[in-house]
């Protein structure tokens, strides 16, 4: 009877965990809020949210030794290619500059990123894993949070795009 309960007990552990997870996907507490503004800068690069106001942004937060990060990668570059008039910011935690730099080359990464090794612009977000990106109008209202690589070729996600900046037709 007593191993019954222990593994009632880890089950019923197991459903709180995973529930507790579901804030994270697409309906966060900060969807449909203004988008916490910062400026981040690393020496090279300043990013400043409230710069983009008026165009549709994707916030993406990143590490260079997060496997969805690399993953991820490729698909936000040809979305950056497809679609200049979205503005994509990507904000690295890297505490390493030189791993920062090396992947930036290594991906031939040419989006708009700053390296922000205290993450002091997650810690706004509520950011805790890595990639996380936030899709925020032109008014700076934050419309969806993404967790992972959601695979930027998908036709739903670029159909939801283009629903929020409609843009050039071509590449979509």
């Amino acid at each position: 009877m007593h191993r019954l309960g222990f593994i009632s007990g880890i089950a019923s552990l197991a459903c709180l965990m995973l529930l507790s997870g579901c804030n994270r996907g697409d309906h966060p507490v900060q969807v449909g809020k203004a988008a916490p503004d910062f400026t981040v800068s690393d020496g090279t690069n300043t990013v400043h949210l409230a710069s983009y106001r008026g165009k549709t942004v994707l916030l993406n937060f990143w590490w260079s030794q997060c496997g969805p990060c690399i993953q991820e990668t490729p698909g936000l570059e040809a979305l950056h290619h497809d679609r200049p008039d979205i503005a994509i910011l990507g904000v690295s935690i890297d505490t390493d500059a030189d791993s920062y730099r090396s992947f930036l080359s290594r991906y031939h990464v040419d989006v708009t990123t700053v390296r922000d090794p205290d993450q002091t612009a997650a810690k706004l977000y509520h950011t805790e894993a890595w990639p996380e990106t936030y899709i925020i109008d032109k008014d700076g209202v934050i419309r969806r949070k993404i967790v992972g690589d959601p695979d930027w070729f998908n036709p739903e996600i670029r159909t939801y795009l283009r629903s929020l900046a409609p843009g050039p037709a071509q590449g979509l």
